[in-house]
């Protein structure tokens, strides 16, 4: 199926208003919709993937829908068209998709989004927390003031109060966070995000030691240049014309070409793996 994903090798320039919108990416991203075939290898688990309207997120809750899981996926507001693309695309699988907007910046909006979702699903056996925010400078001197504590609070802060408000309720269960390779090869435009990513890096292993003794597997994923509309949404024409062109691959990666990584380590398949680090980059290191 492979052979029907539009070739991702070169990205035209092009740019949209944050935070974007997946049906006006040229040209259009696989999230799994014909290329992933399931074979249950998460039958039964309920799942809340954050940031789960578009990018990387849509591509995680259908692929764990097909592989048998029900999800809830949590949103900006702003993003209620794509947020809903991707519960009918999840619903067509047969498996249930329940959608929780919310703003992630603040202590109560996790508690809330985490009683809501195990209300929801009846239960909480899978936390993917993806959701992001990064906008790029050049310089220094032109991140603009309130930038660095909206991207730490979505990044950083989100991700810890929403692992410790269902701490029990993941007894036995797994937390994938989606880290970057900004956090091991920073780029300057991104100074603020990337620095966030390397604090998440630090935060999965440490809370794989945490969590470990209650059966909670604990690990991340660290993404390279994901054709996302996180990507022309936050970054100028010119950064955006030939993006992931630079890697070893030649070439951007289809949301669905990371998703896998979350279905393995959601899985029984990664039983024993916890505290790690698994990059999808196109061959960029990650260490």
């Amino acid at each position: 199926m492979t052979s029907q994903r539009a070739d991702l090798s070169t990205i035209p320039g092009q740019t949209q208003q944050w935070p974007g919108t997946t049906a006006d990416l040229d040209p259009q991203p696989d999230h799994g919709e014909q290329s992933w075939t399931g074979r249950d290898r998460l039958t039964g688990k309920r799942a809340l993937i954050t940031g789960g309207d578009s990018g990387i997120g849509r591509a995680v809750a259908l692929t764990f829908a097909k592989e048998g899981a029900d999800v809830a996926i949590s949103y900006l507001p702003e993003e209620q068209a794509d947020a809903e693309e991707t519960q009918r695309q999840v619903q067509q699988t047969g498996r249930a998709c329940h959608l929780l907007p919310a703003d992630l910046r603040t202590e109560e909006a996790n508690d809330d989004l985490a009683r809501t979702a195990v209300a929801e699903l009846g239960g909480v056996d899978v936390l993917v927390c993806n959701a992001a925010y990064q906008m790029t400078h050049d310089d220094l001197e032109d991140f603009p003031g309130g930038q660095i504590q909206r991207t730490y609070e979505t990044n950083v802060f989100g991700p810890f109060w929403l692992s410790q408000a269902l701490r029990e309720e993941l007894a036995g269960g797994v937390v994938i966070v989606t880290t970057s390779i900004q956090a091991m090869e920073p780029s300057s435009h991104l100074l603020d995000y990337a620095s966030t990513k390397a604090a998440l890096n630090n935060l999965v292993v440490n809370l794989a030691a945490e969590l470990g003794p209650q059966g909670t597997r604990v690990n991340a994923v660290a993404p390279g240049p994901i054709w996302t509309p996180l990507i022309p949404s936050t970054m100028a024409a010119d950064k955006v014309e030939g993006f992931g062109s630079d890697t070893p691959l030649g070439r951007a990666g289809h949301p669905v070409e990371v998703a896998s990584a979350y279905v393995y380590l959601a899985s029984d398949e990664a039983s024993y793996v916890s505290g790690t680090v698994l990059g999808v980059t196109g061959g960029k290191p990650i260490f």
